[in-house]
Parts: structure tokens; C-alpha cells; sequence
């Protein structure tokens, strides 16, 4: 699957855009959590709504089968996130679901986990929502400074919590990678 064509441009104005709502630069270390509440989004975690022992259950049972989930309440919408994910994996999947409410993503196709079916999003709205998830945690603009600090994606990660493969995905993704080897030589 490919990301629609002009997809990436628009979800590094999107995030431009929250930023500069929540008065935040474009370089600035984000949290995610303050954004879904900016995005009047309730973050909670899971183990507040059920034994934190069921969830090491479903882990066991399928990995990475529950990372986070949205649900619409009486017109409210709540982020359920898996505290057993590392921060993060944790601050991609919350990305991640802020992304699919952000384009507007409806759950539409009924997928099952060990005869428990559930509501999903299609596949390209997921490689959406990864994709710009990705953009909020880390803008270009993010990335450049970064890389001007002689940053590569190990360090990036460190200094903003996000996974290594996140930040890896969006300093090749972005062309930074391209744009630092080019000034090397």
C-alpha cells in the first residue's frame, strides 16, 4: 500500500497547525497526551478499567494483539491505551489513534482475535494513521534540528520518547537522512 498523493504535505501542515494551536514550535518535543486533550480526546489507560493481568493474558495469548483504542461516548471520544507498551510504543499508539480521529477514520471492517470480534479501520486508513501519528510525534521541521545537532534516529528517540524504528521511519521518511548525507559531502 502507498499513502495517497500529497498525504505526507498535509500531515506535516496538519501537525503544523495543532502545534501552533497548542503554542508549541515546530521543533518543540511534544507531548501526545496533551494533544489528544487539546483535541478534547480522554486518554485512558487500560489497567484503570480492567485487571492488568488480563492484559498480560491477551498478550500472551496474541502479542500486540491490543495497543490502544478509541471509543466514542455520549459524544466524547476516549483514547484506551495498553500500559504494558514501553513509552515509546506507547506515544505511537496514542499517535496513532489521534491520527485516525484527526482524518476523520470510521470504523468499518470486523476483524476476530481468538473468536472475539471487533471493529477496525481499513488498511490504507491504518498506514494513514501510522504515517501521520509519526508526523506528530515528529515533524520535518523536528527532524532538521535534530539532525543539524548531528542527531541520528537512536538519539532522536532518546530526547523525544518515541521508538527507534518511529524515529528511524521518519528521518529516512522525511528525506532528513538524504538532506544530512548530502551536506556531508
Amino acid at each position: 500500500m502507498s499513502l495517497p498523493r500529497g498525504f505526507k504535505a498535509n500531515a506535516e501542515r496538519e501537525a503544523a497547525r495543532v502545534r501552533k494551536e497548542m503554542g508549541l514550535p515546530g521543533n518543540a518535543a511534544v507531548d501526545i497526551e496533551q494533544v489528544a486533550e487539546h483535541l478534547q480526546m480522554k486518554v485512558v489507560s487500560a489497567d484503570r478499567l480492567i485487571d492488568i493481568e488480563r492484559l498480560y493474558e491477551l498478550e500472551r495469548i496474541q502479542a500486540f494483539a491490543f495497543s490502544a483504542a478509541t471509543f466514542e461516548i455520549e459524544g466524547r471520544f476516549f483514547i484506551v491505551s495498553n500500559p504494558i507498551r514501553t513509552p515509546g510504543r506507547l506515544a505511537s499508539d496514542i499517535a496513532h489513534e489521534v491520527a485516525h480521529r484527526l482524518l476523520d477514520h470510521q470504523l468499518s471492517e470486523v476483524r476476530e482475535i481468538d473468536g472475539i470480534p471487533f471493529r477496525t479501520c481499513k488498511p490504507d486508513e491504518e498506514e494513514q494513521a501510522t504515517a501521520f501519528g509519526g508526523t506528530l510525534l515528529l515533524p520535518r521541521p523536528l527532524l532538521t534540528a535534530a539532525a543539524y545537532r548531528g542527531w541520528g534516529p537512536d538519539e532522536i528517540a532518546k530526547q523525544y520518547n518515541v521508538t527507534v524504528e518511529m524515529a528511524r521511519y521518519r528521518y529516512n521518511a522525511t528525506g532528513v537522512a538524504r538532506q544530512v548525507k548530502a551536506r556531508s559531502v
